[in-house]
């Protein structure tokens, strides 16, 4: 149980893990952005193309409600109680998840570019020991691994 505890603790307080706690807040807000992209821009749009459809309302009832009857929209059937699949919801979440992906790829896609910079312009900065094959600075007259003059 101990070890458990002790792994833990090291999980926990490495940096990575505060890093990823800011992730996710980050990205629960950018989620909420996406959202309302969606629902007050997209959905719009689309419902203007489609004769006004609004996604949002795209609703089969499986078992209808107290009232019964034809529900032009979803917040209808819910108010009555009505059992739906309400699909133009999902239509609605599948648009904000490949906005959030999308947004999610390219800012890794950019941090990773950034990373694979900073690694050539490291590598510029270093030379190898001709003995020890040890990465030392370029600079360096004497290897700081093996002791060895470097030419």
């Amino acid at each position: 149980m101990k070890t458990i505890i002790n792994e833990y603790k090291q999980f926990a307080l490495r940096g990575n893990v505060l890093d990823m706690s800011v992730a996710i807040v980050v990205g629960g807000a950018f989620a909420t952005i996406a959202s309302s992209l969606v629902d007050n821009l997209i959905s719009p749009i689309l419902g203007l193309l489609t004769s006004g459809v609004d996604l949002a309302d795209l609703f089969i009832v499986l078992k209808a409600g107290s009232q019964g009857g034809e529900y032009l929209t979803l917040a209808d059937a819910n108010r009555d109680g009505a059992v739906t699949i309400s699909y133009g919801l999902f239509i609605n979440s599948l648009f904000s998840f490949f906005i959030v992906s999308w947004f999610a790829f390219l800012l890794v896609k950019g941090i990773n570019h950034w990373r694979q910079k900073a690694d050539i312009q490291e590598d510029k900065a270093t030379k190898d020991c001709q003995y020890c094959y040890s990465s030392i600075d370029k600079r360096a007259t004497k290897c700081a691994f093996c002791g060895s003059s470097i030419e």
